[in-house]
């Protein structure tokens, strides 16, 4: 089963962060998913720029384009991991593995394969 999860934070303390610190939530990020890749689990891993960079549509009969996201919360979506898990609870364990962050975690369903990952039996 394909699960994306979902990280989330505030910005601010994420733009706060020194050269160190940023440093560390990288590498950290960078060891969990080279070992998801060598176990072959993990698909698209993005960071997503910031909110002041976002632009919502809202469709009707007449779309409306909005500047910034949907809505305004303390913790942004911020990126997320694509994983192939046999399990809930192993796409749990890679979420608890991760080092900073509030994480949603939910099954995907693939309308459009990509090469990323292989086909679902």
């Amino acid at each position: 089963m394909l699960y994306a999860i979902f990280i989330y934070g505030p910005e601010a303390e994420v733009a706060s962060w020194n050269e160190q610190q940023h440093t560390t939530v990288v590498t950290e990020h960078t060891v969990l998913r080279e070992k998801l890749t060598a176990q072959g689990k993990v698909g698209p891993v993005v960071r997503l720029m910031p909110t002041t960079t976002a632009v919502t549509v809202r469709k009707g009969n007449d779309p409306v384009v909005i500047d910034g996201p949907f809505a305004e919360t303390k913790e942004q979506l911020l990126g997320l991991y694509t994983v192939d898990c046999a399990t809930l609870d192993e796409a749990i364990d890679i979420a608890k593995a991760m080092p900073w962050g509030v994480f949603e975690i939910r099954p995907v369903f693939r309308f459009f394969p990509g090469a990323a990952l292989p086909e679902q039996a």
